[in-house]
């Protein structure tokens, strides 16, 4: 397999999802793609690395085009692809346009680079010079999620083309259609072999993470599978980034006036569903002021709509499967069944007749002052979502860094330099002041989890091309 128009078939996924929200009475087939043979999947890691013993010598100008090509083709190709993404993943509209803007602005970002990030390094001596080039690595493996899978697949493509590397990547099966049509036209830019796709489970991706040609692993995904990720590329010493779950906390100060920092701390918690790894999944109130925030919350809360993703009317769409979907049921019913907490169902049904046509979960809110919850310690990747009470701000911090993980955060006050001093404390790859959402990226930002939530950087065009390079030293003394 050279490009990503080619895969063989050893069985065949058939998805079914609901159709367009104009025709909710039934369920329809959307498409069907081949899970890639075992035997392909070593041909296409071979074929990459065939590929890259011409594409490493290849011009930083000829990479730097390539990827604006891609930058101008993702762009393109939004409107004829977002309505397949829709009924792929479950999202909103503008959540899948959002996917193909970012996603074709990181590949415009790096393919406006700066060269000098490439190019040799010369040290001078007295007794000679140092100096140090910058080599690509050779084959990586790229395994993305379902959930915005265009702009993940790309922080990972555009640092590793231009770094001068070849990819073999997986997308997941519950999000592959529109991403590997995207995908073939984005591989006829570049040279044959530079890009690969396959398809398939865990039996694909331990090819992938083991095999010897791979010379790095680049994994956006759960904790525990990003572990098993870690584990398989340790068997050949690979390199990883690893972007992985998040159990974000929002610190709420007593200074800040709750109700209007309603609709920018709910797109935080419901965007996707709540299915996004640095969604708000944590809301800390003070503690004398939690039974008001909470039914303001509520309040809010109650007026969305869930339904269809084309459906104009809906805030948020269902959960992508079934699996998905028994996780937040579990949460939810853990969470009525403890004594700790008050949990309300709210919103409102869109076509409920059609419900069982999708994973659609109403959003739930929970209050609590207990910290240990699993609602609360553990990461929904739903629209459930706890506020606990705390005493003091160093209370706040202590509960916010009470976790395995520590991806993303947010503190919300008027003031700013008091909550800019409390975001230094807090443990977690970036801190965002009174936002939390997609707003609150910036391309060029580093963005990555410490703890379980991951290794490594990503969107940083610095940090992330170095994970992409490998020095290489070579002196002379006279």
């Amino acid at each position: 397999m050279d490009t990503a128009t080619r895969t063989t078939s050893s069985s065949r996924s058939v998805l079914h999802f609901p159709a367009k929200c104009d025709e909710l009475n039934f369920t329809h087939q959307i498409g069907s793609i081949s899970n890639t043979s075992l035997n392909d999947v070593e041909n296409a890691i071979n074929i990459a690395h065939q590929a890259f013993l011409s594409w490493k010598d290849s011009s930083i100008a000829e990479r730097q085009n390539c990827l604006k090509q891609a930058a101008d083709l993702i762009f393109q190709k939004k409107d004829e692809l977002k309505e397949l993404l829709i009924s792929e993943h479950g999202g909103m509209l503008w959540e899948a346009e959002t996917d193909f803007y970012l996603g074709s602005g990181v590949m415009s970002m790096y393919a406006q680079a700066p060269d000098d990030l490439l190019i040799p390094k010369e040290i001078s001596e007295e007794t000679g010079w140092i100096r140090i080039h910058k080599r690509p690595k050779g084959v990586i493996s790229a395994i993305v999620p379902w959930n915005m899978p265009i702009v993940l697949t790309m922080m990972k493509l555009g640092p590793l083309l231009l770094a001068g590397n070849t990819v073999v990547l997986k997308p997941s099966p519950f999000s592959a259609l529109a991403l590997t049509q995207l995908l073939a036209k984005i591989a006829a830019v570049f040279p044959k072999g530079v890009i690969n796709v396959v398809h398939g489970d865990a039996d694909v991706g331990n090819i992938l993470t083991s095999h010897p040609l791979v010379r790095k692993v680049a994994f956006t995904g759960g904790t525990a599978t990003g572990a098993a990720v870690m584990a398989s590329a340790a068997q050949t010493i690979k390199d990883v980034t690893l972007e992985l779950g998040g159990n974000d906390a929002a610190i709420i100060l007593e200074d800040i006036d709750f109700q209007s920092i309603l609709p920018k701390l709910l797109k935080g918690v419901f965007t996707r569903s709540g299915q996004i790894c640095f969604a708000v999944k944590r809301i800390y109130v003070p503690k004398d002021k939690l039974d008001q925030y909470f039914d303001l919350f509520c309040e809010e809360v109650d007026k969305y709509k869930v339904g269809h993703g084309l459906n104009s009317a809906a805030n948020f769409g269902p959960l992508n499967n079934k699996k998905q979907w028994a996780i937040v049921q579990k949460f939810i019913e853990n969470a009525k069944a403890s004594d700790q907490c008050e949990v309300r169902e709210l919103g409102q049904k869109l076509n409920p007749e059609q419900w069982d046509n999708g994973y659609y979960v109403l959003p739930h809110v929970v209050k609590t002052l207990d910290n240990s919850l699993e609602i609360v310690q553990q990461e929904q990747f739903g629209p459930i979502i706890p506020l606990i009470g705390y005493e003091t701000v160093e209370q706040a911090i202590e509960y916010a860094n009470d976790n395995e993980q520590g991806l993303c955060s947010s503190v919300w006050s008027d003031n700013i330099e008091l909550a800019y001093d409390i975001a230094q404390k807090i443990e977690a790859g970036s801190t965002f002041i009174n936002s939390h959402s997609f707003d609150s990226l910036q391309l060029g930002m580093p963005f990555g989890g410490i703890k379980q939530s991951g290794i490594g950087r990503e969107l940083d065009i610095n940090e992330t091309l170095k994970s992409y390079l490998e020095p290489h030293s070579i002196r002379l003394i006279k």
